[in-house]
């Protein structure tokens, strides 16, 4: 977790903690009069612990302070805008998750993103994308709105098809390889890659394992107008938006660029992984 993340929610938890000895409470009645074991109260107060919009509203009522809400509220919205856990969005399921990243997308002209492991999601074929959301639904124990979420994400690629809309995809040549999916699915996902070259809104890049590296290929990102940077871990998204991070992304990216065969050579690339789906 990173440390400016963990110091607000330590400074958000601090704050807490200060309503509650004005109002002379201990923790355990605090948690008494709120239905709350011991511990959430002690993990809210020391940090270990993202409070929700609903327990800062008990919170505020329970030592009488609602006045102080707004500011609680926002203090949590300032920091979870940047790190968005996965048990939390995927909460009501996969399709929100799409929903939103479908509303940042409309609004962007130029995007650039790197994938290390799967096919970027805006080039994706239907079945792919099933077996993706499927892998995270048994990881993360979500809903299973896999249709719904299925239809957002092609929803997303109608996109591609706008004019004055730039697509700069880069990816490494294993999430060509990759079988989090049957062999056919995969094989018609590369036949789709391989017939979106050359077109007008899209320039698609593959590092081919051959390739010399300036960085390590790390994990995958999009960067959405120069504006902000979206990452991902296994335990949440982080939306970057401050010019420092978007600019250490874009220098990450350039230099990923520079492994990066185009056109032809990509689409040689490609079908040499096509034709590996086919060996014994």
């Amino acid at each position: 977790m990173g440390t400016d993340y963990q110091q607000a929610r330590s400074a958000l938890g601090a704050r807490l903690r200060e309503l509650r000895l004005r109002a002379l409470l201990t923790g355990a009645q605090l948690a008494s009069a709120l239905g709350w074991p011991p511990s959430k109260v002690s993990k809210l107060e020391h940090g270990r612990q993202t409070a929700t919009v609903d327990d800062l509203k008990r919170w505020t009522t329970a030592t009488g302070t609602p006045q102080a809400l707004n500011e609680l509220t926002s203090r949590l919205q300032g920091f979870e805008s940047h790190i968005r856990s996965w048990r939390r969005q995927l909460a009501n399921g996969h399709g929100p998750v799409q929903e939103t990243w479908n509303a940042e997308i409309r609004r962007t002209a130029t995007i650039r993103v790197w994938e290390e492991a799967v096919i970027v999601g805006m080039l994706q074929t239907p079945d792919y994308a099933r077996h993706m959301f499927l892998s995270y639904t048994r990881l993360h124990g979500s809903a299973r709105d896999i249709d719904e979420a299925v239809r957002a994400r092609m929803r997303r690629q109608e996109w591609l098809y706008e004019p004055g809309r730039r697509l700069h995809a880069i990816m490494w040549e294993p999430a060509l390889h990759a079988l989090m999916c049957p062999p056919s699915v995969l094989a018609a996902q590369l036949d789709r890659l391989a017939g979106l070259i050359g077109m007008d809104t899209i320039e698609l890049g593959i590092v081919p394992l051959s390739s010399s590296l300036k960085v390590p290929t790390a994990n995958g990102f999009w960067i959405l107008d120069d504006r902000l940077t979206i990452t991902e871990d296994w335990h949440a998204e982080l939306w970057l938006d401050d010019e420092e991070s978007v600019s250490l992304y874009a220098t990450v990216w350039n230099a990923l660029r520079e492994s990066a065969v185009y056109d032809a050579d990509a689409h040689r690339v490609i079908a040499r992984a096509r034709s590996a789906l086919h060996r014994p």
